[in-house]
């Protein structure tokens, strides 16, 4: 017997390490794709059909699938704007989101002015921060931090610039935002050869799909109302669904069961206007994923 020896070459993945990771794994759990660890914690297996995938820093994901060593990933727009890296967004997760912002301490954040003398400005971006610098006409010398950049001023560092998500860390280290530069979160990248190939452009799609439904449903519960004949017109007008919402008649011509998802955020205020409409016997379900 002859052994038939697949072509299709593996989907191969960038996870990411550190902040990002945890959430992007849920992600993917929640889409009913099993990041599993192995023996090489850096290739950890992935019950993605035919994929394989390597966990490593964000920027070097981005790196990678500008260079087409890896097919699609995840990481920040942020790293993106810094390496100014040829790449395909597929899917902005909207997961960690956090502001790439310009920091001081009070007393030059006060002044309104950077420009009163020699000013240090520190970060891991140097992209970034070196045309800010430029951009905003500041005479500075710029000082590229390894990490922990929020301990430098004021001591070695004027201005920082770094990603804050609530403010917390800068505020526990007196330092004001003076400038917000972008804003960014995790997203889904791929690299411009894959998505010249027909077969991994399907797949990385695909991916991009599963994992909205996913995101989608987070946002959404599905919500079901029973409602009479006169007062159906009346519950259904409320429902901010997706599209409209589903109506089938109730057994014994009881009136109506009306179906529809709903943004999980208006709840406080549909729930007891639907009541008031005449909805009754109201159920509230969390849903896994939706497909639109």
């Amino acid at each position: 017997m002859v052994e038939i020896i697949s072509k299709v070459k593996p989907l191969k993945l960038g996870l990411p390490k550190g902040r990002m990771e945890s959430g992007v794994l849920t992600l993917l759990s929640d889409a009913g794709i099993n990041v599993q660890s192995s023996d090489r914690d850096y290739r950890p297996l992935v019950s993605l059909s035919n994929a394989v995938a390597k966990s490593m820093k964000p920027q070097n994901i981005i790196e990678m699938i500008a260079l087409g060593r890896r097919d699609v990933g995840f990481a920040g727009a942020d790293w993106v704007k810094e390496l100014g890296a040829d790449v395909v967004e597929i899917l902005d997760t909207r997961l960690d989101s956090v502001r790439l912002v310009a920091a001081a301490p009070p007393e030059i954040a006060a002044s309104g002015s950077l420009s009163d003398g020699r000013l240090i400005v520190t970060s891991e971006y140097v992209r970034i921060a070196q045309t800010w610098i430029r951009d905003k006409n500041i005479d500075a010398n710029f000082v590229r931090s390894y990490g922990a950049t929020e301990v430098f001023p004021p001591e070695d560092a004027d201005v920082i610039i770094d990603i804050t998500a609530t403010g917390a860390t800068l505020r526990a280290n007196r330092l004001t935002v003076i400038d917000t530069i972008m804003r960014s979160s995790t997203r889904l990248f791929a690299s411009r050869a894959a998505m010249a190939d027909a077969g991994k452009r399907e797949r990385i799609e695909a991916l991009g799909l599963v994992l909205q439904s996913v995101l989608e449903a987070r946002r959404r519960v599905m919500l079901e109302i029973n409602a009479s004949s006169d007062r159906l017109h009346a519950v259904v007008a409320l429902l901010p669904c997706m599209r409209e919402a589903t109506v089938a008649p109730l057994f014994g011509d009881a009136g109506f069961a009306v179906r529809a998802a709903v943004p999980r955020s208006d709840l406080p205020t549909l729930l007891p206007a639907l009541k008031a409409a005449g909805g009754t016997d109201i159920v509230v379900s969390s849903v896994d994923q939706i497909v639109p």
